[in-house]
């Protein structure tokens, strides 16, 4: 899977800082989403996708560890999160690691381990893992280099748009998905097009992968943020 489908979240009030960062991860290929504060990340991720988020400690109007806090109790409760701070006591790092961070850098950060890091969580959480690789979650098997998903063996018979949606949110169970996340990454359109498209391919695939919870995954609509792929 190519960095570009990912998007990493940029919680950080230094304009410089922020912008550093945008040009590290963009060069990388990654999607970035930048946030001053925490007010804004908590009202802008229920309509933007975010798959992992570099951290800052010290913001404006609210602690890293209160962020990190807010995200483990919401319905991004899997969203990896990275900690990039100036904070680099032992007593910080193992604290924000204990309260659910999945990876603690010290800045000045250097932008060949950034990177490096940022590719371990998403690996880690199932993030970069190889578009062309097979899925298990039984009884669904998905397999990528012949675009075919089955349920208990038997083949489903799935449009090509079909296909790549079931993969993408196949990818990402447990996670929420926005519309406009999938607008981008399956129908390559910019979110200012109407959500009716992935409301309608969503709700054939839920009936054609009978992913209603009859066979143990749900693919559920959650209000104002998007779609979850989760076990029933």
């Amino acid at each position: 899977m190519s960095a570009r489908e990912w998007n990493i979240g940029c919680l950080e009030d230094d304009p410089e800082q922020a912008a550093l960062l945008r040009l590290w991860l963009e060069s990388a290929g990654y999607r970035c989403a930048l946030f001053g504060s925490a007010g804004e990340f908590r009202k802008r991720l229920g309509s933007e996708a975010v798959d992992l988020l570099l951290l800052d400690w010290n913001l404006p109007d609210a602690t890293g560890l209160e962020v990190l806090e807010w995200i483990r109790h919401s319905p991004n409760a899997d969203l990896p999160v990275l900690f990039l701070t100036a904070r680099g006591e032992e007593a910080d790092i193992v604290e924000g690691l204990q309260a659910g961070a999945d990876d603690y850098v010290v800045k000045p950060p250097r932008q060949a381990e950034l990177l490096a890091r940022v590719r371990a969580v998403l690996r880690r959480r199932g993030g970069e893992s190889d578009a062309q690789a097979s899925l298990s979650l039984p009884p669904y098997t998905v397999d990528a280099p012949r675009r075919r998903i089955s349920v208990g063996g038997e083949e489903i018979e799935l449009t090509q748009r079909e296909f790549e949606l079931a993969c993408y949110l196949f990818r990402r169970q447990g996670r929420i998905v926005s519309r406009d996340a999938l607008l981008e990454n399956i129908w390559n359109l910019g979110p200012d097009i109407s959500t009716r498209t992935v409301d309608t391919h969503v709700s054939r695939l839920r009936k054609k992968l009978h992913l209603s919870g009859e066979h143990g995954w749900r693919l559920s609509a959650i209000y104002q943020h998007g779609y979850r792929l989760e076990p029933a």
